[in-house]
């Protein structure tokens, strides 16, 4: 072997061994056991960044050590490439979203091989390509069909920048989740998913998930919202319509006797009806234009002042029969509930503030058991248990039993019905924007909507469109994709739906398509979903808690439901990364500096290349493109090769933990593969053509014996580390001290036994890392004298004798006289020695608690106390 390490020429040489072998290439074989490791799709941004590197290195280690344990398995790679982000950036570049999203796609394939991930490459599909999203087009019928999907015209949360609507998971602080500019709400017909008929499943099947992250089951169990309540109807005073009535959800039913006004959304349908041709009609529109400019999300409602505004209409309290009068406030929202709010301000804080605020009544009906509450002097809601009052029948009970009795009442006189409620909203699908999947769907003046026949499938999105000016889709000016012939009558007039599909319907089903990329006659093979689903093992960011996690665990019951899967999760387990940080450094003139963009100064100081202006150190937070804190991983392959920026992502941080960047910690992991690297090759001259040593530990004595058990101990660490925590850092750790005590062993001394423990530590050391370095282990393992992939190799199992531990004895003297004797371990150091000498009963006795003065430690042989 060389006797320096260059990574450019071995890894690009392991590489196009791997790929000329077909090493990763897999099929089903049931006669093995498989498993199907992945990570999260990558968007084709253009380059991957060191975020990317990291969730991949992770996967990668998972896959190869699975392999070397004789499992059969798959690991994927594809491309998540519809959506809105190549649409802006293909605007901001002048170029066409279809040439900018394939042109990245081959660049970020290119980068991803050059790191030596371990991927099934013929398995890989783009979801912008028609053989892909033909088949959620498929599926979309067959759910339209079976009236899970349908179209409304609602209040939705719109993107003006972006030029579409947003899911409310989609809404961040307001913001929208893509571009970051504010969002409101527009009045638009949609397309939905009934995703809240599987809300009591999806919820169910969350305690159902051992190999989650509590934090995710968390996320998902709240997003949910399951509570549980009653539904009560306000009939209304003079009603637009005969009859109509205002609908309530609460899990206060036990407070209705005290509801003194209502509150409905802004965006409720009551508003406007309610408020038409009355003096309010005026306010109320206003009030309703200004709100729709705020961010209706919970978390941003929650911190706004509570205002309001009369509707000028009243309803009817059904219990007290009490008059009240109905606002619309921007604390009441259209996603919980029904949208309206029974206001309860003798015990609900945010009903108190706003009573007082306008002035409305306020009515106590449940007091604490030992005083009384007067509602003129109430500095605050009570909000605690006590006895109910100023509530009919129900006076004198325990407020806790009534809510039982009350709703018992509601539904005995049809004014109401206990009831679930979830914060959970069904799926808003549609996407006013050009790259995305068409939805399949015509609408004739005759025939109304009517589904694409599925022989016409796919409904192909012209990638030959011209994007508009002002960022909107061109698909309603492409007379030759939106004019049709209505397949139901024949007119001549019919239009295509122009909507698309929002980009999280493709990740929702990926999954099951790399079972059986190339499958034409339907979503995948079956055969083959049932032999690799579920997922063993998912990597990605906890970011997609929410929104992908959930939709996808949705799709897989769509799917079990249709018959096409016979399994309702699609993740076994799930590991969530932390995020790559590094320190900001910023210009006083130039603002955000890129690392290369800084000058080192003499001392500590750094200096900006532009200006020469000293700059400032900020905060150290994650990667991003805005504040320039990025490292462009091709550098860090370019300096030092794939095997050594692996090395460092799983050693600098536990995965699920964030890992701050360090180019001391990447000099030190290249290092460390520099010093294997000499050791190897001082002693490959003795090693090479001799067998590992498997015996007895006992056959060994001294440092041969040392070297042997620790590498036994290392295995099983490595072992534990990788297989039960992912705790990369500690196995790395582990095999940096077996070497440690390796780089110990004088090779001068030779002899054939010594040879073959040194080798079999090697050995060891280089299937160890393996998954970690996989460029560098098959090196080493091609050094060793063997012919095949070091991957085709079986993982090291260790010697349960090699890591039995000797008894010493240890004799205890007091002042020089022989007090005690106890066993303790071979590798017992002398604080554990001194300890378990002075705790020893007997020698208590010989010490009577006289002061110790000094405590000798003649190592493996006695302990004598001085006192």
């Amino acid at each position: 072997m060389d006797k320096k390490y260059d990574p450019k020429i071995i890894e690009k040489k392991r590489q196009i061994y791997w790929e000329s072998s077909k090493l990763f290439k897999v099929d089903e074989d049931p006669e093995r056991q498989k498993y199907y490791l992945l990570e999260m799709f990558p968007y084709p941004s253009g380059k991957i960044h060191m975020g990317h590197v990291r969730n991949y290195t992770i996967g990668d280690v998972i896959a190869r050590y699975k392999k070397m344990q004789g499992f059969n398995v798959l690991h994927p790679m594809g491309w998540d490439a519809f959506g809105m982000p190549a649409e802006n950036a293909a605007i901001a570049n002048r170029s066409h979203p279809a040439k900018w999203t394939y042109e990245n796609i081959d660049t970020m394939r290119r980068q991803l091989k050059r790191i030596g991930f371990s991927y099934d490459w013929e398995r890989e599909f783009a979801t912008c390509r028609p053989e892909y999203y033909r088949w959620e087009q498929w599926l979309f019928l067959k759910m339209y069909e079976k009236k899970m999907v349908y179209r409304k015209e609602s209040f939705v949360n719109w993107c003006n920048s972006c030029q579409t609507v947003l899911a409310n998971e989609q809404v961040e602080a307001g913001m929208c989740w893509r571009c970051g500019n504010a969002v409101h709400q527009k009045k638009l017909w949609q397309w939905f998913f009934r995703i809240t008929d599987y809300a009591e499943d999806l919820l169910a099947y969350c305690d159902h998930l051992p190999g989650w992250p509590d934090k995710v089951i968390a996320m998902q169990k709240n997003w949910i919202g399951k509570s549980l309540g009653a539904e009560i109807r306000f009939p209304i005073e003079n009603p637009p319509d005969k009859d109509e009535h205002i609908s309530v959800f609460t899990t206060r039913q036990d407070t209705v006797f005290g509801a003194t006004f209502m509150c409905l959304a802004p965006e409720h349908p009551l508003v406007l009806k309610l408020s038409e041709g009355t003096k309010q009609e005026k306010q109320v529109r206003e009030f309703i234009e200004r709100i729709s400019m705020q961010d209706r999300s919970v978390k941003a409602v929650e911190g706004y002042e509570k205002e309001g505004v009369f509707t000028g209409a009243y309803c009817i309290n059904p219990l007290s029969k009490g008059r009240i009068p109905v606002y619309t406030a921007n604390f009441a929202l259209m996603e919980y509930g029904t949208g309206a709010v029974m206001s309860v301000p003798a015990h609900d804080q945010r009903d108190f503030d706003f009573a007082k605020k306008y002035g409305l009544d306020i009515i106590v009906v449940i007091k604490p058991y030992d005083f009384d509450l007067d509602s003129e002097i109430m500095t605050e809601a009570y909000t605690g248990e006590g006895v109910m009052i100023n509530s009919g029948q129900f006076d004198g009970m325990n407020n806790i039993k009534a809510l039982d009795a009350i709703a018992s009442f509601l539904e005995d006189n049809d004014i109401g019905k206990r009831t679930v409620s979830f914060r959970l909203r069904d799926w808003g699908i549609s996407r006013q924007r050009y790259w995305g999947a068409p939805i399949p769907m015509i609408h004739c003046n005759k025939c109304g909507i009517v589904p694409v026949p599925e022989e016409d499938l796919p409904v192909i999105l012209p990638e030959d469109a011209n994007l508009l000016e002002d960022g909107g889709s061109p698909l309603s000016k492409l007379e030759y994709f939106a004019n049709t012939r209505c397949p139901a009558c024949g007119a001549s007039d019919a239009k295509r739906e122009t909507d698309t599909m929002d980009t999280f319907v493709e990740s929702s089903w990926y999954f099951a398509r790399y079972c059986s990329p190339d499958c034409n006659t339907g979503m995948f093979d079956k055969k083959a979903v049932e032999y690799w689903m579920p997922v063993d093992q998912y990597i990605g960011g906890v970011e997609h808690a929410v929104l992908h996690l959930l939709y996808s665990r949705y799709f897989t019951r769509v799917l079990k439901d249709f018959g096409l899967v016979s399994f309702k999760e699609p993740f076994t387990r799930l590991l969530t990364q932390g995020m790559v940080c590094k320190e900001t450094v910023s210009c006083p003139e130039h603002g955000y500096l890129f690392p290369e963009e800084v000058e080192e100064g003499g001392s500590s100081d750094r200096f900006c290349k532009k200006c020469g202006k000293r700059v400032v150190v900020g905060r150290i937070e994650k990667m991003s493109k805005s504040k320039k804190n990025v490292i462009d991983p091709n550098i860090l392959l370019d300096k030092y090769g794939a095997d050594t920026t692996r090395l460092f992502c799983l050693f600098a941080a536990p995965p699920q933990r964030d890992l701050e960047w360090s180019e001391q910690g990447v000099e030190g992991s290249y290092r460390f593969l520099n010093r294997v690297w000499r050791i190897a090759s001082n002693c490959m001259d003795y090693i090479k053509d001799i067998s590992p040593y498997y015996g007895s530990p006992d056959k060994l004595d001294g440092e041969l014996r040392d070297l042997y058990r620790k590498t036994h101990y290392t295995i099983k660490k490595v072992t534990r580390d990788i297989e039960d925590r992912f705790h990369f850092n500690t196995a790395i750790s582990a095999v940096m001290e077996l070497v440690n005590v390796m780089s110990g062993i004088d090779l001068q001394k030779n002899g054939h036994k010594r040879n073959s423990v040194v080798r079999h530590a090697l050995e060891s050391v280089v299937l160890l890392l393996a998954p970690i370095v996989p460029h560098f282990a098959e090196e080493l393992w091609e050094a060793l004298g063997n012919e095949s992939s070091i991957l085709l190799a079986s993982w090291p199992e260790y010697n349960k004798k090699a890591l039995a531990k000797d008894d010493l004895l240890i004799v205890v003297q007091v002042n020089g006289k022989l007090r005690g004797r106890f066993n303790v371990d071979a590798d017992a150091d002398d604080n554990i020695l001194k300890e378990m000498a002075i705790s020893d009963e007997r020698v208590k006795k010989f010490i009577k608690g006289k002061p110790v003065k000094k405590i000798i430690v003649v190592k493996k042989k006695l302990v004598n106390i001085v006192v």
